[in-house]
């Protein structure tokens, strides 16, 4: 062989036994145990930056064929404000109201949808909620929820930001969840 192809064959050589050794390398990490699962503890910053971008893109990718409507009714937003405070609140929280204490101890800790839902497209949200995220306690509504009721949970949670507590209760009055906490939420 040639000078040239004997040093292409090296580094080939080389790059596949430096792959090779890292696969095993993270293969022997995952079985000593040695990441903390614990969710008393925050990930790994490269770990967190690594499931928040598939997260995120994830989503995104997924939800870009999914055709929202144009607009949400106020009927739609008031439907899904009684979905919300049964189903979303303890974990989400609401205008007014924390989060139950429980939820905070969840990894990653679910976002304040008042915050967050100004960062997602409507059919991002209806994505979420109609198939849940997986290891991170977001659960699928889709199998028990027809696309209105999904689509109904959407339009309010798009409205959530800036929503005054007043008018969460209002809007959530007589649900059986979180809708009347007394519990006020500080920033």
């Amino acid at each position: 062989m040639s000078k040239p192809k004997n040093i292409a064959l090296g580094v080939l050589i080389g790059s596949i036994g430096t792959v090779g050794v890292a696969a095993l390398g993270g293969i022997a990490y995952v079985y000593s145990g040695g990441y903390n699962v614990a969710a008393t503890e925050p990930h790994a910053p490269t770990v967190r930056w690594a499931l928040d971008t598939s997260y995120q893109n994830s989503v995104q990718t997924r939800s870009d064929a999914i055709e929202a409507p144009a607009d949400f009714a106020p009927e739609m937003v008031e439907a899904g404000g009684s979905r919300y405070a049964e189903m979303c609140a303890h974990c989400h929280g609401a205008p007014g109201a924390e989060p139950a204490g429980w939820s905070r101890g969840m990894r990653p800790e679910p976002p304040i949808l008042w915050h967050a839902a100004s960062e997602w497209d409507s059919q991002e949200v209806f994505w979420l909620v109609k198939n849940g995220v997986k290891m991170s306690g977001m659960p699928a509504f889709g199998p028990d929820h027809d696309d209105a009721a999904i689509w109904e949970i959407t339009a309010f949670v798009k409205e959530l930001p800036g929503m005054q507590p007043e008018t969460y209760e209002s809007l959530t009055a007589g649900a059986g969840g979180h809708g009347n906490s007394t519990t006020t939420h500080t920033e």
